[in-house]
């Protein structure tokens, strides 16, 4: 099963976005946009950017956990892991969203 983005709402009423493996793991999660083009644009970002290993900003947490960040070309993050046990498992996260990202389909939960 190919992965997917999903267009939502959250509870402020602004709208996010998260890519889901094919498996249905949450891989990717947004920032909260005001307007819902903006959250479009966002995805397009995430679709460029993710198959650039430079653009994965990979960090352990103070609680020891593992995560990533997915920048764009001029450093802005749009894009940010949940946390991971270990470095490895934060590392195939980064391998599923390179992978899924691409040709991942839009499901829009707000229409």
């Amino acid at each position: 099963m190919a992965g997917k983005f999903e267009i939502y709402e959250d509870k402020a009423g602004e709208f996010r976005f998260r890519l889901k493996a094919g498996n249905g793991e949450n891989i990717l999660a947004s920032e909260g946009y005001k307007q819902k083009a903006s959250c479009e644009n966002g995805i397009e970002s995430v679709r460029k950017n993710a198959g650039d290993d430079d653009r994965y900003e990979r960090k352990e947490t103070a609680a020891g956990k593992f995560m990533f960040n997915l920048k764009a070309a001029n450093g802005q993050v749009i894009g940010t892991s949940q946390s991971y046990t270990s470095a490895s498992g934060r590392d195939n996260g980064i391998e599923s969203v390179k992978k899924n990202a691409a040709d991942a389909k839009l499901d829009d939960q707000t229409a």
